[in-house]
């Protein structure tokens, strides 16, 4: 492990308490190599087992683990990267659950500034994406009752002027009709 990594890690040991959310360090091969309590009680017994070492995307299978790794956009950008809405599963997960994260990524450098690892923030926000996706669901469908509300309002308030207008024209007739036999 690459001096400056070990150094992060003693350092962020501790601070590291003070996070409740998931993460992970990965050096720079995206081998893990450390973690918390959160992240490993994510993982299924099998695959938590001898983690370290393992590569990251082997472990949390995320839809930007392959071409869009946020360790490399964090590594290519110097710079810390949160991505939100990050869709994937758990590797091993015998229910196949789909979770949703909000990830955050800070690049771990040597003196020189060079990459030689990050550290990995996952907040597993699926509960309250599923909670968003249900209400939004409930606003599409009450819009749709709310249009075919107003159609049918619509319709029948053009019945009633129809109706009123027959109403009309037969009134008028009649008091023609009683006026032609009253004369």
């Amino acid at each position: 492990m690459h001096p400056a990594l070990e150094q992060f890690l003693r350092d962020f040991k501790r601070v590291a308490p003070a996070l409740v959310d998931s993460y992970f360090v990965v050096d720079h091969e995206r081998n893990i190599v450390d973690f918390n309590r959160t992240f490993y009680a994510m993982l299924p017994r099998q695959v938590a087992r001898g983690l370290k070492n393992k590569k990251c995307y082997d472990v949390i299978e995320l839809n930007i683990c392959r071409d869009n790794c946020i360790a490399h956009q964090c590594w290519q950008t110097k710079n810390r990267v949160r991505l939100d809405e990050i869709s994937g599963s758990i590797a091993g997960d015998p229910d196949g659950q789909k979770y949703r994260f909000i990830l955050s990524a800070v690049p771990i450098t040597d003196d020189a500034g060079n990459p030689v690892g990050a550290l990995e923030i996952q907040r597993d926000v699926t509960d309250e994406a599923e909670v968003q996706n249900k209400y939004q669901e409930m606003l599409e469908t009450e819009a749709e009752e709310r249009e075919r509300l107003a159609t049918q309002i619509r319709a029948r308030t053009k019945e009633l002027l129809e109706a009123n207008q027959l109403l009309l024209k037969t009134q008028k007739e009649l008091l023609a009709y009683k006026k032609g036999l009253v004369s």
